[in-house]
């Protein structure tokens, strides 16, 4: 009987090279395959154990350091290491962005293969924590018990938690104290509502049993001081939905818009739920050189709302626009970038394949009177076709925004079979990113590129490349 092949090893002493994808970093194992590493950071030496192992690489966790690198700082977060949201909170943030901008340059390079021109450098973000203008907390009563509490043999009573997921685990909760992603009243709502929960014994949520009241609690906050809230209640419990709702109201009278939904599905999301409006608008506005737009409970907006303003500057800038252009804005959205660039275009067209986000697009527009831009719902590589090239014009430039996936290969063909002067290409995942360029190499050059942090603390990076024609 052949023996099974041992898959966990202990590594001593092995240096940490380099920051990887989703937040882990980079080492070098002795027999030279490479090690993905949680708990890490750049410059660090420390002890591995591996719990996964594959042909190329393994993936472990640092469980001592041996020495600490000059690039490590101490986490502000008392949650750090826990929840799973902000890992790279104990790297400096002069480094955390050297890494996101290399790897954006590797991945064009060594993906995509393309020349590259001067690159330039990566947009920091001014605000390095409470940046986010949207947050969703869970409800649990069966929170996350961290080692601590386990070694210190107190009997645990309280269990209820309104906080985040713990990384991997969808039936875990682990209660937040002070999140510094949100600036306030964010935390002093969320704290508020968990307190007067369990003084009023409302229920919250059993996920494994699907029973309770409470399940989630949305916060968007805006640059124009709105705010809006929203409870998800799993049960219609009247008196105690109004108890909860009539308390926030009076607690904190700055909250713009405050609404519910009623979910009893078994899964949290609101997109196919009614939101009902209890007190206020059913909406709050942010606001972009002048720009207002409405956003609701189910819109998307970009989470970091200063740093979005100077991402939407620099693809209007690479566009390079004069005033006499038609523009074709892919995937986009609530058509923010649209709105944002139609003053210097003669007309701008925007697709997207969420047919609410058009509606708020065409409002949005309607709102800002803007008259020379218009909306279409429907799937890209569908609606993107050569009849609606020839109904609506030959674009002189597209700016593209895609989700993480990047663009359909359809989609590129259709690009490259029109050929507009310019492509402004606005990535989430330059991977995706890069994968796209090789196939539109042979007859675009990338004249600009610049990579923008939207997320301090994490890995994410978004990255905009400009691309002529050759």
């Amino acid at each position: 009987m052949a023996r099974k092949k041992k898959t966990k090893q202990l590594f001593e002493a092995v240096e940490i090279t380099g920051a990887g994808s989703k937040g882990k970093s980079i080492a070098k194992a002795p027999d030279g395959k490479v090690i993905f590493v949680k708990n890490a950071v750049p410059g660090d030496v420390a002890d591995i154990q591996t719990y996964k192992k594959r042909r190329a690489f393994y993936e472990g966790e640092a469980v001592n350091i041996v020495s600490y690198s000059d690039k490590r700082v101490e986490p502000e977060c008392q949650h750090f290491g826990t929840c799973g949201g902000c890992k790279w909170q104990n790297m400096g943030y002069e480094h955390q962005l050297a890494f996101k901008e290399n790897e954006v340059i590797n991945n064009l390079k060594r993906i995509g293969k393309v020349e590259l021109p001067e690159i330039t450098p990566i947009l920091g973000s001014e605000d390095i924590y409470f940046y986010r203008n949207k947050m969703e907390f869970s409800f649990s009563n069966n929170r996350w018990i961290t080692l601590d509490e386990i070694k210190s043999d107190v009997e645990i009573t309280d269990k209820d938690a309104l906080g985040f997921h713990i990384p991997g685990m969808w039936d875990k909760i682990l209660d937040i104290k002070k999140c510094h992603l949100q600036d306030d009243p964010s935390n002093a709502i969320r704290n508020s509502v968990k307190e007067f929960a369990i003084k009023h014994n409302l229920d919250f949520f059993d996920v494994r049993k699907q029973e309770g009241l409470l399940r989630t609690l949305m916060i968007r906050t805006a640059s124009t001081g709105e705010i809006m809230v929203l409870i998800q209640f799993y049960k219609d419990e009247k008196e105690q939905r109004e108890l909860l709702l009539d308390y926030i109201a009076e607690t904190f009278p700055e909250i713009t818009s405050l609404q519910y939904v009623i979910n009893d599905k078994g899964n949290d999301t609101i997109y196919d739920q009614d939101v009902i409006c209890y007190t206020g608008r059913d909406h709050i506005f942010e606001e972009m050189e002048g720009l207002k737009f409405k956003i609701n409970a189910k819109s998307f907006y970009q989470t970091n709302s200063k740093q979005a303003y100077n991402l939407y500057k620099i693809t209007r800038e690479f566009a390079d626009l004069s005033g006499d252009e038609l523009v074709y804005d892919l995937y986009t959205g609530t058509g923010t970038i649209a709105q944002f660039v139609a003053k210097k275009a003669k007309k701008v067209v925007g697709i997207e394949s969420v047919p609410e986000a058009i509606e708020d697009a065409k409002k949005n527009a309607q709102f800002n009177e803007i008259n020379n831009v218009d909306f279409f719902a429907g799937d890209m590589k569908h609606v993107f076709s050569q009849e609606f090239i020839e109904k609506h014009g030959q674009p002189d430039i597209i700016i593209t925004d895609p989700p993480r996936d990047g663009m359909h290969k359809d989609v590129v063909a259709q690009i490259l079979n029109i050929k507009p002067k310019r492509i402004v290409y606005v990535s989430c995942n330059s991977a995706t990113q890069a994968r796209d360029l090789e196939l539109m190499n042979a007859y675009y050059k990338v004249t600009k590129t610049q990579a923008v942090d939207m997320f301090p603390q994490t890995h994410h990076v978004e990255n905009v490349v400009c691309l002529e024609l050759r």
